[in-house]
């Protein structure tokens, strides 16, 4: 019998074990980043599109289909690994969305008559009728699938906001924005009226996502009709992501919006209840996969209208950048218990952005102001690392959520945000006299500072040098040591989170309606625009935070203490 070497190496990874050394689909190997070496979800999907046919397949004439858009990700779980999201795999080698999937959703939207008709009922005796409709499932239109399927899965929520901690990225398998033709049939001819209501129900139930991780923006439809609690218009710059291919592409990824808002989330209820109810409230509202899991309360879409993929620096400096404008939708992803809480939610999810827009941004260096902006200077050198992003409101959405112009509202503004925040606590019956007091960034009065100054241009900005250099210099000869907080506790560095928010947040003017001049004011942006330079500090009882708030209470006057 002849020797085959290495021949457990010859097996497609697709039929390997999940194993060390033979095949770790959802492992990301630093080591082969650096060397250029493929991962092995790499070449996992390598050896999948090599093998897949070349054309999708066809539903049989007896077949009503239509087709849609994706507006980012999507996802099945095939689970046929441990360890992996990776998608179903259907005819012809092509990524599939099964029809009892399929079914599951349309039923979900039916009323009681249409999902009797349709889908069947249950009989005495436990028998059961089925229901008229058949549903094939759902392929990709075009060979579009086989771009940009290697996904990354970063979870920081408990390094970000809880306490130190090392975390991974992990890989899953996703479609990047695939157009899907879906297919249903009928045991019973059907007239075009009847047709046109089975897609409609078929499209109420899309809006609610598809897939796998709905509620952190995945499945979703570029036309969605979901029940939305929130709507708004942002655009902002900052780093993108780099995918886990070898050219590091670089991708925008709407579930940053999901990450700060949960974040933010955690951090509100952390300063209002207990350590256990704040997660178990955070958990409800945005899902989670902690014991047998938790289909969120909350959803999200982002629908760009501009996307504008870049690069900063250059060498190993080199980033890819993002430039985007679009529409954010917040969506209620299940019924509540309680429909009367409706309007709660709605006001929650609505000052959680709130919140992240005046204080932060999202994504990568959310916690800085981008320094393209407000320190060019730093920006200039091309061999530094990009820092920062930047984030407000577009034209049509400022007027309505504009809700801080001036210093003297922050408090007032963080007393109504710790308000709702605090009804939603109330509703859901997770009242405790204790906060989270072992959280890093849990928004209490004992634990958090806000600072701040009026900057009368971007390149006011007074903080962003302290995060580069002295803030106090040394003074030999009245025996005062230089002051710093670079690459300290403070401002975190390299794999070290910092207890420090910069923000420049834009200030605007309130002008005449010229549509309607007797009534309230509009907002909009100055061409020169001036900025809110506002401090978040989470001070720990090191010298160096120590000695910092001492210089910022005695010894320096730009700044003023805004909260608490």
């Amino acid at each position: 019998m002849a020797q085959i070497p290495d021949m457990a190496k010859k097996v497609p990874m697709m039929f390997r074990a999940q194993v060390e050394g033979r095949c770790q689909l959802q492992r990301v190997y630093t080591d082969r980043n650096k060397s250029n070496e493929a991962q092995d979800s790499e070449r996992w999907v390598s050896e999948w599109v090599e093998k897949a046919y070349p054309s999708p397949p066809v539903f049989d004439l007896t077949v009503q289909t239509r087709s849609y858009q994706l507006n980012w990700r999507f996802v099945t779980n095939g689970g046929q690994d441990d360890g992996i999201i990776r998608p179903v795999i259907g005819s012809f080698g092509w990524p599939f969305y099964p029809g009892s999937s399929m079914k599951g959703v349309f039923r979900q939207a039916c009323n009681k008559d249409q999902a009797e008709r349709y889908c069947g009922k249950e009989l005495s005796g436990k028998d059961w009728q089925p229901g008229i409709l058949r549903f094939h499932g759902g392929y990709p239109t075009n060979t579009q699938w086989t771009d940009r399927l290697v996904d990354i899965i970063h979870p920081q929520q408990e390094r970000q906001v809880q306490r130190e901690k090392t975390t991974s990225a992990f890989a899953q398998v996703s479609l990047y924005r695939p157009e899907l033709q879906f297919g249903i049939s009928s045991t019973e001819l059907l007239d075009d009226t009847e047709w046109d209501t089975i897609w409609q129900i078929w499209e109420r139930g899309l809006s609610s996502g598809l897939g796998c991780r709905v509620s952190a923006g995945y499945g979703q439809v570029a036309d969605h009709a979901g029940q939305t609690l929130f709507k708004c218009r942002l655009k902002g710059q900052g780093q993108a992501p780099k995918l886990l291919d070898v050219d590091e592409t670089g991708e925008f990824r709407p579930n940053i919006f999901r990450a700060a808002i949960r974040g933010h989330a955690l951090r509100l209820f952390g300063g209002l209840t207990d350590a256990t109810n704040a997660e178990r409230l955070v958990n409800e509202l945005f899902g989670s996969v902690q014991g047998s899991g938790d289909v969120g309360l909350l959803a999200m879409s982002f629908q760009p209208c501009r996307e504008i993929i870049g690069s900063y620096g250059r060498g190993r400096w080199e980033q890819p950048t993002y430039e985007v404008e679009g529409d954010l939708y917040w969506m209620l992803n299940r019924p509540l218990a309680d429909p009367n809480q409706r309007k709660a939610l709605s006001n929650l999810i609505k000052a959680l952005m709130h919140f992240a827009m005046v204080f932060g941004g999202f994504g990568k260096s959310w916690r800085r102001a981008d320094h393209r902006i407000f320190y060019p200077d730093y920006a200039e050198q091309d061999a530094k690392p990009l820092i920062g992003c930047h984030w407000q409101w577009s034209e049509q959405s400022l007027t309505r959520n504009y809700k801080v112009r001036k210093l003297e509202n922050i408090a007032t503004f963080l007393q109504a945000i710790r308000k709702v925040a605090r009804t939603w606590v109330q509703l859901q019956k997770a009242n405790s006299r204790q906060w989270a007091k072992t959280w890093r960034e849990a928004w209490h009065p004992q634990n958090v500072q806000v600072w701040g100054r009026v900057a009368r241009e971007a390149e006011d900005s007074r903080a962003v040098e302290w995060l580069h250099g002295p803030y106090r210099p040394a003074m030999p000869t009245a025996n005062i040591l230089e002051g710093t907080i670079k690459q300290t506790s403070v401002t975190g560095k390299l794999n070290r989170i910092g207890r420090l928010w910069h923000r420049m947040y834009p200030i605007v003017r309130l002008v005449r309606n010229p549509e309607d001049p007797d009534g309230k004011p509009i907002a909009k942006m100055r061409s020169r625009p001036e900025y809110l330079e506002l401090l978040t500090l989470f001070p720990n009882d090191s010298p160096e935070f120590l000695d910092f708030l001492d210089f910022l209470e005695t010894q320096q006057t730009m700044f003023q203490k805004l909260w608490p």
